[in-house]
């Protein structure tokens, strides 16, 4: 890419409406859009993603192979989890508006929104923000060889990712079609359960929402 740019061009851009280029929409509340230098060409090594989530809602687990990504909460609040490929932990970090957490270049994350009206600001040190998304690595990589690899009946391993035809980016998808437990209300604990402390305790991390019949916990460990 040509790092010159004429600033005495007639085609030089300095500002830009971000709603002109949306990268994914799930719904009215679930959305992504995006700026980086294809649609700014003053930008050098920035870009930046315009997230908005509702409750329970995930930006799917990935990686960024070409940058590191800091995400700023506006409004709302949601929980960034990571696995650090140098300890193999997976961390959780809550933040709400004015806080940030940042993860490093590489590493495997996914974010979830644990109030309505979630709105986020990811900002990263490259001119385009590149991905790699777990929906592609599970529908792309052949069964036989999850199976094969990992000790897996591959019948039940088709069964299971059949239902991922394209990149799911905000999940589940709206044709979901699996049933949550029956359990009364939604119960998000923000606390960071890999060092069992409490983070900011004085905000009042715990919120509870009413959504019947669903019971949700972003760090709920699964067998």
């Amino acid at each position: 890419m040509n790092s010159y740019m004429d600033y005495t061009s007639p085609t030089v851009q300095f500002t830009y409406d971000l709603s002109d280029n949306i990268l994914f929409q799930k719904d009215a509340q679930n959305s992504i859009n995006e700026l980086s230098i294809q649609q700014l060409n003053t930008l050098a090594n920035v870009s930046l993603l315009d997230i908005r989530l509702s409750t329970a809602n995930v930006v799917e687990p990935h990686y960024h192979q070409n940058a590191t990504e800091l995400i700023y909460c506006i409004s709302g609040a949601v929980t960034v989890s990571l696995l650090n490929p140098f300890t193999r932990e997976l961390r959780h970090f809550p933040i709400t508006p004015g806080q940030v957490a940042n993860v490093p270049q590489g590493w495997w994350h996914y974010l979830v929104a644990t109030v309505d009206n979630t709105h986020l600001l990811a900002i990263f040190n490259a001119p385009v923000p590149e991905f790699i998304l777990g929906s592609d690595v599970l529908r792309l990589t052949p069964s036989n060889i999850m199976a094969h690899t990992y000790c897996l009946d591959e019948k039940k391993v088709q069964e299971a990712l059949a239902p991922i035809k394209k990149p799911v980016i905000i999940g589940p998808p709206n044709d979901c079609k699996q049933q949550p437990p029956r359990k009364p209300g939604i119960h998000v604990r923000l606390n960071d359960t890999s060092s069992h402390r409490q983070i900011a305790p004085q905000r009042g991390y715990t919120y509870t929402h009413e959504y019947p019949g669903f019971s949700f916990n972003p760090y709920q460990e699964q067998d």
